[in-house]
């Protein structure tokens, strides 16, 4: 069986990956943080809104499984003017443009407002993710949902970062943790996390899920690699 994306842009036809234990586990494991962490969300709602202009939650367009649009929740960590400065950035600073096209993220950041450093160090920017996962935009554990700067141009945009690789990743539900975010997170170059997303593709099983989310809660605890 196969999946047409209803975007007219986006041309895939990758065959839908289906398991339905996987799709419990993310139920039952996104309520539970979503019902027992609820204090926390306050917490960082108030601390967003408190130590910086905007509003505490984020929403950015993301490519979900088989090519379909999906919108991620993150609490704000950057300020309102965020994508004015990083095109300024890019422009005038060589070094900040390499790295930027390398990792697709800035090791010192000033788009950052001043709690979102520690929010993103700390992963807990991403907390409202737990929300996609209930609706079933996303899994526990998968590909990291690739962010699209522009709807129209997305299809040329996932071609250029995945490749080869495209129609694979895609095939499968994107997570909020992934294979690669336990070897080496933002330290690894975008070519190297394609390379590893592929491998847990191949390879996903339960028990790889179940390790992967608790390597994950182990680098959250003592965080390395994150910016």
């Amino acid at each position: 069986m196969s999946h047409m994306t209803t975007n007219p842009n986006i041309t895939y036809n990758t065959p839908i990956r289906k398991n339905r234990g996987k799709r419990l586990f993310d139920i039952a494991f996104s309520s539970a943080v979503l019902l027992f962490g609820s204090p926390i969300y306050l917490c960082l709602i108030l601390l967003v809104k408190l130590t910086s202009k905007g509003p505490a939650f984020y929403k950015s367009q993301r490519m979900g499984q088989n090519a379909h649009l999906i919108h991620c929740w993150k609490f704000r960590t950057m300020c309102l003017d965020a994508q004015e400065r990083l095109e300024k950035i890019l422009s005038e600073d060589p070094t900040k443009k390499k790295e930027w096209e390398t990792f697709h993220k800035l090791k010192e950041d000033p788009r950052l407002t001043p709690i979102g450093a520690f929010i993103r160090k700390t992963s807990l920017d991403e907390l409202p993710q737990f929300w996609n996962v209930l609706k079933g935009d996303l899994s526990v554990v998968g590909p990291r949902p690739i962010e699209i700067v522009s709807r129209e141009n997305a299809h040329e945009e996932i071609r250029s970062r995945y490749l080869e690789k495209t129609d694979k990743i895609l095939s499968v539900k994107p997570g909020i943790t992934c294979i690669w975010q336990t070897k080496g997170r933002n330290l690894l170059t975008f070519e190297k996390r394609a390379i590893l997303e592929e491998e847990y593709v191949d390879t996903q099983s339960f028990l790889l899920d179940l390790k992967i989310v608790l390597k994950t809660i182990f680098i959250l605890l003592f965080p390395k690699g994150a910016y």
